[in-house]
């Protein structure tokens, strides 16, 4: 049943993946780059609740991507945002120039009691295509960057070791280029951006029967 469910999600994931990269984040250019929001203040390291951790992803455009580990059973927290750059407290326009050195990314809180980071890293390497460098599907640009963002060394160890595990058995058909580096400032992404496809009827986390 567990390993059903599991499979069922994976398959969610990247079905949502799919369609937001379809018709997703450079398709909406105009509605994103119109918002006359302000740009975010920076939560550097920043730390979940008592009992729970953070992880930061990058897999390309950040509205599926959320989803996918939203609807992970373990994840209490999804937000938004950039991180990765030198320019501090960017705006969508900003990211989107290029010269910021940022990826859009997820900041996921979890419990590890309930979902390890383990199994996050295998949401995130089914969610995207780890093997197109600044890439993913009609999304082009170094904000869509594959990354993980570690906050510790067991996460550092644990990426590193899953990435040689992939690369090792050939499962892409070509080497993956996802980045590995610590966690820096992380900016939340405009409000309009959060949980961007949930509030348009084009997600859910309900899985396959």
């Amino acid at each position: 049943m567990e390993r059903s469910r599991r499979l069922a999600g994976g398959i969610l994931a990247a079905a949502l993946v799919a369609a937001a990269g379809a018709g997703g984040c450079a398709e909406a250019e105009v509605e994103r780059m119109s918002s006359s929001e302000k740009p975010r203040e920076a939560a550097s390291q920043p730390a979940g609740p008592a009992g729970r951790e953070v992880a930061t992803f990058g897999a390309g455009c950040f509205w599926g991507v959320e989803v996918a580990f939203r609807c992970l059973q373990g994840v209490t927290e999804t937000t938004v945002g950039y991180s990765g750059g030198t320019f501090k407290n960017p705006s969508y326009k900003d990211v989107c120039s290029g010269r910021t050195g940022h990826a859009e990314v997820v900041r996921v809180v979890y419990n590890p009691a309930k979902v390890s980071y383990e199994r996050l890293l295998e949401v995130f390497w089914a969610c995207h295509d780890p093997t197109t460098p600044n890439r993913q599907g009609p999304d082009v640009g170094s904000q869509y960057r594959s990354v993980i963002f570690h906050h510790n060394a067991a996460q550092a160890a644990a990426a590193k070791a899953s990435k040689e595990r992939l690369d090792r058995s050939g499962r892409f058909g070509r080497p993956i280029v996802t980045q590995i580096a610590p966690a820096g400032p992380f900016y939340r992404a405009e409000e309009y951006h959060q949980q961007y496809l949930e509030k348009r009827g084009r997600a859910s986390c309900k899985t396959p029967p």
